[in-house]
């Protein structure tokens, strides 16, 4: 049994099809990647996945736990914590109530306050600037404290959406290291969407290709990046 499986699920936008029978799964300890042109539908995945949008049809599976009948901060508190696109973050709280907020569905205060600490040793610019606004915080920052907001939540899948977008090639380049620390370091495990796909396909362990809201292709990232068909559409072949 994997950790997250979805399957066969259609997800409508009003009369809109968006995705149409996507089946997945993650397994503990991986990085599994998304990757797709724009509007392929995967944020609308992880949308579905966190209860932020209810499919017609199909299932989602935490270890065997069907999720489409509960709330999202239901879903948060089972251990699926979404990171969504665009960061997110509360411009008028502090960074250190930003993170707090991140652990709302959570009532043990040791266990906050430890995770708290290694958010800020794995941000130390978070912890610098714990008492900044996180408005005035730069996009990397921002990105920092999105992803260290949903660490908060003590996932047991992280989903990841474009956490890339509009960031500099250099800090681009940071932050994907930050992910592969979060899985190979402290064992997160990570679906991830990103329209970076070499990037997404290098710190990955799998990957699928979606295409108007079917899954086209998928396997080990390792051969994806080998894959004529993805070089050419999605590598820049």
């Amino acid at each position: 049994m994997s950790l997250l499986e979805v399957a066969g699920v259609h997800t409508y936008y009003g009369n809109i099809h968006a995705l149409k029978g996507i089946s997945l799964a993650v397994e503990a300890g991986e990085i599994v990647t998304l990757i797709g042109a724009n509007g392929a539908g995967k944020s609308t995945t992880l949308k579905t996945i966190s209860g932020l949008l209810r499919p017609r049809e199909g299932a989602v599976h935490l270890e065997g736990t069907d999720l489409l009948r509960e709330p999202a901060h239901e879903i948060v508190r089972r251990g699926i914590v979404h990171v969504p696109e665009g960061r997110r973050i509360f411009a008028r709280l502090s960074v250190r109530d930003n993170l707090a907020a991140g652990a709302i569905t959570r009532d043990d205060k040791a266990g906050v306050a430890a995770d708290m600490e290694m958010v800020y040793e794995t941000f130390p610019r978070l912890r610098e600037r714990r008492r900044q606004a996180g408005g005035t915080l730069s996009g990397g920052e921002q990105q920092m404290l999105a992803i260290g907001r949903g660490l908060m939540g003590k996932p047991r899948v992280l989903l990841l959406d474009e956490p890339s977008m509009g960031l500099a090639p250099i800090l681009v380049e940071e932050i994907f290291d930050i992910i592969r620390r979060l899985n190979g370091d402290q064992g997160v495990t990570i679906l991830l969407v990103e329209q970076n796909a070499l990037a997404a396909l290098d710190v990955a362990d799998r990957g699928y290709v979606l295409e108007t809201g079917a899954i086209r292709l998928e396997g080990p990232a390792a051969e994806l990046r080998t894959n004529p068909e993805v070089i050419e559409a999605y590598l820049g072949g």
